[in-house]
């Protein structure tokens, strides 16, 4: 019982949680002179690199989200659909093709590709190892901000790879909280565990906000083969906000 109840109040949190994705340190307006920002080849690299990593993330949840059917995998496949949004932004304003295929569970980096097939290989096992797993692609997705976040100086790239660290943050904890209700401990594999404490002892972070305003609030979209900000093929559950 007390297990259901901790479950109820974690998916609770998830449904009502919303993030905000937007340039702190930059003008408001800035997002509409995003071209002005010249990005040299390395940029590039880990822009498309994270457009593709984010995209994993969105497929394994909604891939464990129909298989279990746990809020947590719908709400943050939700705010990781955002993430893909914000990196791809970039991408678009300098002329540059989306890397990230219209197809779920397919990649264009072979690295990415491998690794989906291994989490899905994981999750499929039970609904724990499928808890796990969003922890992992977390775990991931945090040390691959922190380490591509000092590979550049473009002021607009390190904005929104620093709030997709905070929404990655958020993330890892409301994984990390659900596994404590299955009694599950998870040991990080990519970032330290000096930085996986700090993390988890941490609060919920409400990312990117300035002024009050939301980016990415309110904005539906419907499961299956669309790009971008749509998905294609709806399945029902469109027309929800983003949240983390």
């Amino acid at each position: 019982m007390k297990n259901i109840l901790l479950l109820l109040t974690f998916s609770l949190i998830l449904t009502f949680s919303t993030q905000a994705y937007v340039l702190n340190d930059l003008k408001q307006s800035s997002m509409n002179d995003l071209i002005a920002f010249q990005l040299n080849e390395n940029d590039i690299k880990i822009l498309k690199h994270m457009r593709e990593e984010e995209k994993l993330a969105r497929d394994v949840y909604d891939y464990f989200y129909i298989k279990y059917e746990l809020p947590i995998f719908d709400n943050i496949s939700n705010a990781e659909q955002v993430h893909m949004d914000r990196v791809l932004a970039v991408l678009t304003k300098n002329g540059i093709k989306d890397p990230a295929s219209s197809e779920p569970g397919k990649f264009n980096n072979i690295e990415l590709q491998q690794l989906y097939y291994d989490l899905i290989a994981q999750g499929d096992k039970s609904v724990v190892e499928a808890l796990k797993v969003g922890a992992t692609i977390e775990d991931v997705d945090i040390y691959d901000l922190m380490k591509f976040s000092k590979e550049t100086k473009n002021p607009v790239i390190l904005n929104i790879f620093k709030n997709l660290t905070c929404g990655s943050r958020n993330h890892m904890r409301a994984f990390i909280g659900i596994l404590k209700t299955h009694d599950v401990t998870y040991t990080p594999k990519y970032i330290t565990a000096k930085l996986f404490s700090k993390i988890i002892k941490g609060k919920h972070e409400k990312c990117g906000l300035k002024n009050g305003t939301r980016m990415g609030e309110k904005k539906g979209r419907g499961r299956g083969q669309g790009q971008g900000s749509g998905r294609g093929k709806g399945q029902g559950r469109g027309n929800r906000g983003n949240r983390f």
